[in-house]
């Protein structure tokens, strides 16, 4: 079927202003394949399903003037990671540490690309091409995709990123630390988890004024993959983050976002449990303070017997700060035993904060556990009022009643002392 013009001139105009792709055979490949997906998609725009709530231009038009960071956040030091630097999306090799790890073989997506034969071939926009074609099963079209255009563009254009084969338990986290000098940075970073490996990785900072950074996962049985993420307060950054990833029998996929400000983001989560005894959990919790929009989408597909999935978002929004909450469950028909949890929540501090959230259960097998809840409320005025009585200051009052809203999302996040890194720096947010 035919694009609307508008949506097939934008089209037309980022594939025309694409970089040219990268000369190894295999990667060529994929990033004209993927050229060939988004000409199909097209770009997105307001009218979409998924982009009602957010507006996609700042992430498919010229951008303005945005603001630049350059400083290098320090959550996890504490954790002694392997840390890699990548400045507007480029690897900075100097501000980074030797890629090498016991466990672990790290190359960039630059050197892969140039390797005849190399593993990452069979994974590299792999698990987006699968999330964006999708076929209907067994000629049902309730088995649809939903598109990810953008997706499709990070890998048509992607010029770096990192290539992660782990093969055994990593000895120490790897930290991904981004900076910007207000450039734009469209970075892909491909990991294939081996069968009972596993891996933390970290990502902070900002990688770029305007940013679409993927991860591409693929979790073998017995594996388990932890990530987390913070996206640190600069005001004028646009971020937009694509993670996909495919989970095998008994393995285990664990991410948790923190952000504060950002004038645009949306992180998205495309999760496919395909082997049985699978476990998936996704939290994040935001803090919005004004000219502020964040997006949560996430979307989990149920394929295989006896799986867990949890879903747990919070934001806390204020002085016009707008939240968005995207979630689905698919549990396909053979997906018995399924255990699936959603919730988001949503604290608004003024009148003036917008919480949007879509919540969606689609069921198709009869023996399963799935639930989902979405909430918007103010502040406690009679916790606030006890801790007022008791000689906490006003703002001091706040935060607490703020960080206890925050709990539930903090506590999916499995190493403690990483959820006290990330605690300790939501406090100094707050704070600020």
């Amino acid at each position: 079927m035919a694009l609307p013009k508008a949506k097939q001139d934008l089209t037309e105009a980022t594939l025309s202003a694409l970089p040219a792709p990268f000369d190894g055979a295999w990667a060529k490949a994929a990033q004209d394949e993927a050229r060939v997906r988004l000409a199909a998609l097209g770009m997105p725009v307001r009218r979409d399903e998924y982009w009602k709530f957010t507006n996609p231009a700042a992430y498919t038009t010229e951008a303005a003037e945005f603001a630049t960071s350059t400083d290098t956040l320090d959550v996890f030091d504490a954790a002694k990671p392997l840390t890699i630097t990548f400045v507007d999306g480029v690897l900075d090799a100097d501000a980074s540490d030797d890629m090498m790890l016991e466990g672990v073989t790290i190359e960039t997506l630059v050197d892969a690309a140039d390797v005849d034969l190399h593993w990452a071939k069979g994974l590299y926009g792999v698990l987006e091409n699968a999330a964006n074609t999708a076929p209907a099963k067994d000629g049902a079209a309730l088995y649809r995709s939903v598109p990810r255009p953008l997706a499709a563009l990070n890998t048509a254009a992607a010029r770096d990123g990192l290539v992660i084969r782990v093969s055994g338990a990593a000895s120490r986290p790897i930290r991904i630390s981004y900076r910007s000098n207000g450039g734009d940075a469209m970075i892909h970073h491909v990991i294939k988890v081996d069968e009972g490996a596993s891996l933390t990785l970290l990502e902070e900072g900002t990688a770029g004024a305007r940013s679409n950074v993927m991860l591409e996962v693929d979790i073998a049985d017995k594996a388990a993959f932890h990530h987390l993420r913070m996206q640190e307060p600069v005001a004028d950054r646009h971020t937009l983050t694509n993670t996909f990833a495919r989970l095998g029998n008994e393995s285990t996929f664990k991410s948790f976002g923190l952000t504060a400000q950002g004038v645009l983001t949306r992180n998205e989560t495309i999760m496919e449990l395909t082997g049985d005894d699978a476990v998936a959990h996704v939290a994040g919790a935001c803090l919005g303070d004004g000219n502020v929009h964040h997006d949560d989408t996430v979307y989990i597909t149920h394929d295989a017997v006896n799986c867990e999935s949890r879903q747990v978002f919070k934001k806390v929004l204020r002085n016009g700060a707008v939240g968005v909450f995207q979630g689905k469950i698919l549990v396909q028909p053979h997906a018995q035993k399924t255990d699936g949890y959603q919730i988001s929540q949503s604290l608004l501090l003024d009148d003036d904060s917008q919480f949007l959230a879509k919540p969606e259960l689609e069921i198709y097998a009869d023996d399963v556990a799935c639930s989902h809840g979405s909430t918007s409320g103010a502040i406690d005025e009679a916790a606030l009022f006890y801790l007022r009585s008791r000689g906490v200051p006003h703002a001091e009052a706040i935060n607490l009643l703020t960080l206890s809203f925050l709990a539930e999302a903090l506590e999916e996040i499995d190493d403690e002392a990483l959820a006290e890194m990330v605690q300790t720096r939501l406090e100094q947010w707050l704070r600020a």
